[in-house]
């Protein structure tokens, strides 16, 4: 029997040195995870408080994603992004199970299966897919459903962007990804703990009006009605009852605030209360428009200016007129027996975009505004941001003024909008130590745990009340937040508003998610059509070439070797 020879041995060693450390590998990688996200924009790197949040999930938690079918490039890209998101949130918690469905498969109970979508707000997009030079149209539900314990919530998938492209729609939408379902996982699997009171007594907009909004914000926080009328009675009461809410939100009021009751708010933000305020400043509706064509913009006295003037702001009773402005639709004749409605731009209604980078307003789109007033920033120490302005052409307008439809046919004269300086505020994040309105002054009822200055705090405030309003439909039954049902456009209000909760009442920091940037590039369209056939031989012809080139150098090689 022959020995074996050295290298035999030699190879032997190795192959047995390769499976120890093999296994040594493995064993270890079974008490140590780490993945490595090597992408320039770290987008499949989980923040911290993603990593939060689905740490506390000790259950099975289901994400359905209603992505599944036959769709352009754009929405396998969004498709891919959805995957690849989850597919992370899953090596991190193995109970996140998902699933990708196409809900029309059946194609004898799709009529059926959209009606029941829709009811739960689940709306669908046609999308056009183009298939060997034949185009077809296809219906996509850009939705998930997440459930955790029979508790279950949306996510949009993809975002509203008026006026945008689907690919700019993608891009903006892949952004937005993590926070989308980082909230959604938050909301099904936390217990509500903050609680909102929304203030009502001094003509505040009706619950039906902000129906939508209500609903939203009742998904993860406890929310009440808190009436000022109870302060005549016994304000110190009122005061104790309003400081075991978080946050008071204050929807366009229209009657005057009283000296106790402009105490009693003024306290609760000395002990920490968070406030969203939703304040006109000048008296006219959209509403009383319709009914009569004409009618007079005055300004209204709410009490509160020395209040706004003490945190840092000044509303000024002046109206934005905006030639970036929201299209209303006019009966302008009939065809028929049917009424005919055309669309003009009422400079009265600002189209509001952000700019800013800020959490709340990042990558938002436009938000509607209906007669807003510009917010003035003083002088103090609060530091303020400016989360929504104007455009740069705008222009305040004084009051009283008469206001009338007939205003649409007016062309604006350029000259009435100077570019220069004219972004107007009407959206302000304030933030620091507010001092009292009634420091070092008498107060209207004695309080013995009167505060001068409060602790670090934040408010919001906007100077339109109708940015929370909803429409309601021929049954009375309330709108999606934004929807205007005479243009059909869906605007960001619901978004915005929800932000602005969220920011106020956020403390593990989910709303900063918003501000991760994803480099999705987008394909240049007419660039590739005008360089079609450079492309074609760089991507298909070049590849073959190298191909023949390699073949024929390795065949030259072989027979000149094995010729000898």
């Amino acid at each position: 029997m022959s020995t074996p020879s050295i290298f035999t041995k030699f190879f032997s060693k190795k192959v047995l040195t390769f499976i120890v450390v093999l296994v040594g590998i493995n064993f270890a990688g079974h008490y140590f995870f780490k993945r490595f996200d090597l992408t320039a924009d770290k987008r499949y790197t989980l923040s911290d408080t993603s990593l939060s949040i689905i740490k506390q999930v000790n259950e099975p938690l289901y994400v359905d994603v209603f992505l599944q079918g036959n769709f352009p490039g754009e929405f396998k890209k969004l498709q891919t992004e959805t995957q690849q998101l989850l597919e992370e949130y899953k090596a991190y918690n193995s109970n996140i199970i998902f699933q990708f469905v196409n809900p029309l498969e059946k194609e004898e109970e799709r009529d059926q299966i959209m009606q029941s979508f829709m009811e739960r707000g689940l709306t669908p997009i046609n999308v056009t897919v183009d298939d060997k030079g034949k185009q077809t149209q296809e219906v996509v539900f850009p939705w998930a459903i997440v459930t955790y314990n029979n508790k279950s919530t949306k996510v949009p998938l993809l975002k509203n962007m008026m006026g945008a492209s689907t690919a700019e729609k993608v891009v903006s939408s892949v952004q937005h990804l993590e926070y989308a379902f980082a909230n959604a996982f938050n909301t099904v699997s936390k217990n509500k703990e903050r609680k909102v009171a929304v203030m009502k007594g001094n003509g505040e907009l009706h619950d039906l009006l902000m129906a939508d909004f209500i609903k939203s914000v009742k998904e993860n926080y406890y929310i009440g009605t808190f009436t000022l009328d109870s302060v005549a009675k016994n304000p110190n009461k009122a005061l104790k009852y309003l400081n075991k809410y978080d946050l008071a939100i204050i929807a366009k009021p229209t009657e005057k605030f009283t000296d106790e009751e402009k105490q009693v708010l003024d306290q609760f933000v000395m002990n920490g209360g968070k406030t969203l305020w939703l304040v006109d400043q000048v008296n006219i509706e959209m509403d009383s428009l319709i009914e009569t064509p004409q009618n007079l913009a005055f300004p209204r006295d709410l009490n509160i200016n020395d209040m706004f003037f003490k945190y840092g702001v000044r509303i000024k009773p002046d109206l934005i007129k905006d030639i970036q402005a929201i299209p209303i639709a006019l009966a302008t004749g009939k065809q028929g027996s049917a009424t005919q409605y055309t669309k003009f731009p009422w400079l009265y209604s600002p189209a509001v975009y952000s700019d800013s980078k800020h959490p709340i307003t990042s990558n938002l789109d436009m938000v509607k505004f209906e007669f807003a007033n510009p917010i003035e920033l003083l002088n103090n120490p609060i530091k303020k941001t400016v989360l929504l302005h104007s455009s740069k052409y705008s222009r305040p307008v004084g009051t009283p003024i008469e206001v009338n439809l007939n205003m649409v046919e007016d062309k604006p004269e350029p000259k009435e909008f100077p570019i220069a300086g004219s972004n107007m505020p009407v959206a302000v994040l304030l933030e620091g130590k507010f001092n009292s309105v009634y420091q070092n002054r008498v107060l209207p009822f004695k309080d013995p745990s009167f505060k001068a200055q409060g602790k670090n705090n934040k408010m919001i405030i906007v100077s339109d009340g109708d940015v929370v309003r909803n429409q309601y439909d021929k049954n009375y039954q309330p709108l999606e937040l934004g929807y205007d049902k005479w243009t059909n456009n869906l605007y960001a209000n619901k978004e915005f508003m929800m932000n602005c909760v969220n920011y106020l009442l956020d403390d593990n920091g989910l709303i900063n998610i918003r501000n991760k940037a994803v480099d999705l590039p987008l394909l240049d369209r007419e660039r590739v059509h005008e360089e079609y056939t450079y492309i074609q031989i760089i991507t298909i012809g070049m590849p073959l070439l190298l191909l023949l080139i390699f073949g024929l150098l390795f065949t030259f090689i072989r027979k000149r070797k094995y010729s000898k």
